[in-house]
């Protein structure tokens, strides 16, 4: 008898050091969906080439707000690397949107950034390009490969701390010290 898939939805993974595939070495994915089919996630701790601001005009959304034009855009993972995920506090009230947590949602609609733009939108939101896909079984068996570790997901860490900061205060928000775990993974 197979067990079930724990769902990880509102958890955040952490890349071990082992991990070393280029889109996710060093990185941290809020998993944004788990079920038996598989999980999406977004990466955020990746920031992109691109601001606000860029996604604004490619948009045709006009924004007076210097400091929200000027935050940078995430690299949220290599699937779907055209469309915009935007991860935030503040409610449903967007077309598009999926509950992930308690207090926190993913929009991928454009009403959401227009909001954002004209000085309404959620209290806290980032904004990435986009996401990490994982098939049925997929995630579950990189996680007994020991490529990833997981936490609960911690909206301080998603919205304040700085992101060079994120992979080591992901682990240290459970005691982990990832300086200190070796580069390969090896089971008894």
């Amino acid at each position: 008898m197979q067990a079930s898939p724990t769902p990880l939805a509102n958890r955040l993974l952490i890349a071990l050091p082992a991990l070393t595939d280029p889109h996710f070495a060093r990185s941290v994915a809020l998993v944004c969906q788990h079920d038996a089919e598989g999980a999406m996630g977004v990466v955020v701790n990746r920031p992109s080439e691109y601001t606000l601001g860029d996604v604004f005009e490619q948009m045709g959304i006009d924004s007076e707000n210097d400091d929200l034009r000027g935050q940078i855009v995430l690299s949220g993972g290599p699937v779907h690397p055209e469309r915009g995920f935007v991860l935030h506090d503040g409610g449903d009230g967007w077309d598009s949107t999926m509950q992930i947590g308690d207090a926190l949602y993913v929009t991928t609609s454009r009403d959401i950034l227009e909001a954002m733009a004209g000085g309404g939108g959620p209290s806290n939101a980032i904004v990435a390009l986009g996401c990490a896909g994982w098939g049925a079984g997929q995630l579950e068996q990189e996680l007994i490969e020991d490529s990833w570790l997981t936490v609960p997901m911690d909206p301080g860490l998603l919205f304040a701390t700085p992101l060079g900061a994120r992979w080591q205060a992901a682990a240290g928000s459970i005691g982990v010290d990832l300086t200190q775990m070796a580069d390969h993974s090896g089971h008894a």
